[in-house]
């Protein structure tokens, strides 16, 4: 294991995760806050709640919301976030997730998302389009034009494990709920 994946989540790094899932602002993750994301992302990329991507994305939140959720209250303060996030809850069960995320995002299935695909993926998130180009042009480390699903994944455990990482670009500035 490197340095990088042991190193603490740094708490900007949780704030500005914990401002994005709680999209009205009240303090709390609650369960549809959370599972909303799964339908937003599918509505921004064209997908049906039928679609099995989305199921399968929706099942995968619905674990990680449930590994968050500590009081079993079904919301999460951000006290139980801070607690909880970091390098083993991303492998434990945010890989996963966040893997049924770009699933639904890449509709050819070929592992890679293109910058239409992306943004629209980032901005359902609660990114800004400007913040999501400048992320994709930080990941997009070969020029080709695509965001391989590996490095996608990287970009955000580096970030929410030390803060740092292309996708910081993506957490830079969020929208108000």
């Amino acid at each position: 294991m490197t340095e990088q994946a042991t190193a603490p989540m740094t708490d900007a790094a949780k704030q500005h995760i914990f401002a994005m899932l709680d999209r009205d602002g009240d303090g709390a993750i609650t369960h549809s806050e959370y599972l909303t994301r799964v339908d937003r992302a599918a509505a921004a990329l064209g997908r049906g709640t039928d679609d099995p991507v989305v199921a399968t994305a929706r099942a995968a939140h619905e674990e990680v919301f449930a590994d968050m959720d500590a009081d079993h209250d079904g919301r999460v303060t951000f006290e139980e976030y801070r607690t909880w996030a970091g390098h083993d809850a991303f492998e434990r069960s945010c890989r996963t997730a966040l893997g049924s995320l770009f699933d639904v995002a890449d509709h050819d299935a070929d592992g890679r998302l293109t910058r239409e695909e992306f943004t629209r993926l980032r901005t359902a998130s609660g990114n800004t389009e400007a913040d999501a180009d400048q992320a994709f042009d930080a990941l997009d480390t070969d020029g080709d034009g695509l965001i391989d699903r590996d490095d996608y994944l990287t970009g955000i455990h580096d970030y929410v494990t030390t803060g740092s990482s292309p996708m910081a670009a993506a957490y830079r500035t969020l929208p108000t709920p």
